[in-house]
């Protein structure tokens, strides 16, 4: 009996929809000062499963370590904290690749906030989020 072996580039990836990452600033109670965190938002009627997102952030001269964060389930029409994001990597190439199953299907995406489009002029209202961020879909 033959042996099916499948690579990646056979496996079928659905498009992405009614999720996305947000840049936060929320004001932090405990240190009295704004940080700038990371979410995960899903807009759809469902909830994401097994839910993974690696980050990375590159700059001309550096990069960071790779993050991967296992957030398990995000519910319907909901959002979590992926990470805390230090200011000194705001102005870097930051990339969160987020896999994630619905129902019973694969998906994955590389959602990108280009170099220096994290800051304060770009601050948007997000409406799943109280907070103000800057949104990539």
């Amino acid at each position: 009996m033959p042996i099916l072996i499948r690579m990646k580039k056979d496996i079928e990836f659905p498009i992405v929809e009614n999720v996305s990452i947000a840049v936060v600033k929320e004001w932090n109670e405990e240190y009295e000062m704004d940080d700038w965190n990371a979410y995960i938002i899903n807009e759809n009627n469902r909830p994401i499963e097994a839910v993974m997102v690696v980050t990375q952030g590159f700059s001309t001269e550096k990069k960071t370590s790779k993050f991967r964060h296992m957030l398990g389930t995000v519910a319907a029409n909901d959002n979590i904290k992926i990470e805390l994001m230090l200011e000194a990597i705001l102005s870097f190439k930051n990339e969160f690749s987020v896999t994630y199953f619905l129902e019973n299907k694969l998906y994955d995406k590389k959602f990108v906030f280009r170099e220096n489009t994290i800051n304060e002029n770009a601050l948007q209202s997000i409406p799943t989020l109280k907070w103000k961020g800057v949104w990539v879909k």
